[in-house]
């Protein structure tokens, strides 16, 4: 059966001609003058690949994902060393412009049967060669397993954390923030991410200004294929505490910019900051929906997208709650959602606001057995006590708990949940006590 392709710009007559004078690989159904007519060829059904031969520049992450989702393999003609690795970044396969007509077709051919039976996308950045066809696509996402990357490829890469909570203020941010500083006290680099698309506050709980959105340059570069370790480096925030340093990339400063946050655009930026961390702690917006309701138009943009694509791309997922009669059944119809929306997280949850006043007495004991009892299947990890003084004390001061109430129960918890046993045990300044640092001095 002929594939059919639509094809773009002024590519050569023979190259053209010569692709149907192959009769069976490959068809040519429809010359577009422009990028929008071959954009909107392609979702109308009419082919199956598109051949780029002028205005490659114009292709983006985004733009190359809506094709990917209704089954198209994108190839642009280009002689630029520097153009083809940009275009192997967003997901692009790059043919010289030379090309024969046979050696595209076989090109197309192997793209669409690779598409087809896998949902790959050809050209992606970290192939061995042009011709490597098994790199995942930006919007396709490996299954998540619970285990750091880095012992499963080759490279060492870093891992994803998410943070997630349902409606109501849990404290997502607070606990995202705190776990980020308590990994770069432990000598870990470490990228913190406001993905929150409703609302963004990571910059006001650290003291950032937050003129400009971190997340969202990024995105923008990403979604242009031009976001490398030293572009993503440059445009984070570099947070100094007393125990450590670590980097963030602040969420966008108002809720109506939640567009420039494309789930292609966030995979990339989260594939750079595996390079550049040893971990990345997403906080992540509370809203699960797909969005589908929205519009007509699959390939729109998602409220929740970078919500849903973080989740997706996390190693570790804490589902973070609030531990009162509003916040438990909160979060169990929450972990319903999850579910149902991102099947593969195994979240590990987090009571959070632990006290007595709100639970009873033994508000540990009554949680464990109220959650066996009516909970879902997913065990509590972990118990995070209500401490409003350090939490206000580290709010008005825009620093960390580690910082502002290191003794407290709350930072402990916190660190608990992510710090390794060894180093949660070692006399430095961070994690000894007080009576400790008073003995020396």
């Amino acid at each position: 059966m002929s594939i059919p392709v639509v094809t773009v710009g002024d590519s050569r007559d023979d190259l053209v001609g010569g692709l149907e004078r192959l009769h069976g690989p490959v068809s040519v159904v429809r010359r577009c003058s422009e990028l929008a007519e071959l954009l909107a060829a392609c979702q109308s059904g009419l082919a199956r690949a598109a051949v780029v031969a002028a205005g490659g520049e114009e292709l983006t992450a985004s733009l190359v994902d809506r094709l990917s989702a209704v089954g198209v393999v994108v190839i642009a003609l280009t002689d630029s060393p520097e153009e083809t690795a940009r275009l192997r970044t967003i997901g692009v396969a790059a043919e010289s412009r030379a090309v024969e007509a046979a050696a595209l077709a076989a090109r197309i051919s192997a793209a669409v049967a690779q598409l087809s039976g896998t949902g790959h996308r050809p050209g992606r950045a970290g192939s061995d060669d042009a011709s490597s066809l098994a790199a995942p696509a930006v919007g396709q996402v490996p299954r998540s397993s619970g285990a750091n990357p880095a012992t499963a490829g080759t490279a060492a890469k870093g891992r994803i954390i998410a943070v997630w909570g349902p409606a109501g203020a849990p404290g997502r941010t607070l606990v995202a923030a705190n776990i980020a500083g308590e990994l770069a006290a432990e000598g870990q680099s470490v990228l913190l991410v406001d993905a929150d698309s409703y609302g963004a506050s990571v910059a006001a709980l650290l003291g950032l200004l937050d003129e400009a959105a971190g997340l969202a340059q990024a995105c923008r570069l990403a979604d242009q294929g031009l976001l490398d370790a030293d572009a993503l480096l440059r445009i984070a925030t570099t947070v100094a505490t007393k125990a450590g340093t670590f980097h963030v990339l602040t969420g966008i400063t108002r809720a109506d910019r939640w567009t420039e946050l494309r789930a292609a655009a966030l995979t990339l930026v989260l594939e750079r900051a595996r390079e550049i961390a040893d971990v990345t702690v997403v906080d992540t917006g509370f809203c699960l929906e797909a969005d589908d309701e929205l519009g007509f138009d699959s390939g729109a943009p998602r409220r929740n997208a970078a919500t849903l694509r973080s989740l997706e791309l996390a190693d570790t997922v804490f589902a973070v709650g609030a531990a009162d009669s509003i916040g438990v059944p909160r979060l169990v119809r929450g972990l319903a959602e999850l579910r149902t929306a991102v099947p593969q997280a195994a979240p590990q949850v987090v009571m959070n606001k632990v006290r007595t006043s709100a639970v009873g007495r033994s508000p540990e004991r009554q949680l464990r057995a109220a959650w066996e009892r009516y909970g879902p299947s997913a065990p509590l990890t972990a118990f995070l006590p209500s401490d409003p003084a350090a939490s206000d004390a580290a709010l008005l001061s825009g620093a960390l708990l580690l910082e502002s109430a290191p003794e407290s129960e709350l930072r402990r918890s916190i660190a608990a949940l992510v710090c390794a046993p060894a180093q949660r045990n070692k006399k430095s300044f961070v994690f000894s006590s007080t009576a400790e640092r008073r003995a020396k001095g």
